[in-house]
């Protein structure tokens, strides 16, 4: 028995309520992670809510360029627009700060190689805060789970729950259960050529045309 689940079976020996901690609840490798853990997250739905919040974000860029400018897209921002809404695009940080706002609600996400965590709608006036996790090419969510129940939505005073979802951090990474996507090796399935690092697959996609990638 785990030390987690030993702790809890002696609390609940001793007439007293199991301990909540913060929990990494999977959500699928299906390219629209990001999306369906903050619709977990926000609206306890999750694949039937993506191709919604995908769409959020694209009207979001297109009613707002002087804010969403080319630059900070990669892209124009119709381009953009467009190329958000297809289910097998990744979303990232544009996605996290827009969706952040869109539901008044900061969104904490740890990144398990560096333990770092990013506030994104910080300093905007909101109350609560939701978790996600990230380990290099994936999306999951935190939520605290206990005798109380399930919390997904906390204060943005509560600085316990900050620390529980770094210490689900620093025990996946210890685990390495993360992607370096710095350093990692890929292989084009294309063309068999190798590539070293998310970096060079974007150049050889740029170069090729080629968008069919596996790790090795």
């Amino acid at each position: 028995m785990a030390d987690d689940d030993l702790a809890a079976a002696l609390a609940l020996s001793l007439g007293q309520g199991v301990p909540d901690k913060a929990v990494r609840l999977q959500i699928p490798a299906d390219n629209s992670c990001l999306f369906n853990s903050v619709a977990y997250a926000m609206d306890d739905r999750g694949d039937d809510k993506a191709s919604e919040l995908r769409e959020t974000v694209a009207a979001v860029v297109l009613s707002d360029p002087d804010t969403w400018t080319e630059a900070m897209l990669g892209k124009p921002p119709d381009e953009y627009a467009d190329w958000i809404q297809d289910p097998e695009r990744w979303g990232g940080g544009i996605e996290l700060a827009i969706l952040a706002a869109h539901y008044s609600t900061e969104i904490a996400a740890v990144d398990i190689q560096t333990l770092r965590v990013s506030f994104f709608g910080e300093g905007q006036g909101f109350s609560k805060r939701a978790f996600v996790i990230y380990d290099g090419i994936h999306y999951d969510v935190l939520v605290r789970r206990g005798g109380s129940g399930e919390k997904k939505l906390f204060e943005t005073s509560d600085v316990a729950m900050v620390e529980q979802a770094k210490e689900v951090a620093k025990e996946a990474q210890t685990a390495r259960n993360f992607t370096d996507v710095a350093n990692f090796t890929l292989r084009c399935l294309v063309c068999q050529k190798g590539l070293k690092g998310q970096s060079d697959a974007v150049e050889h996609a740029k170069a090729s045309g080629h968008t069919n990638f596996a790790e090795y």
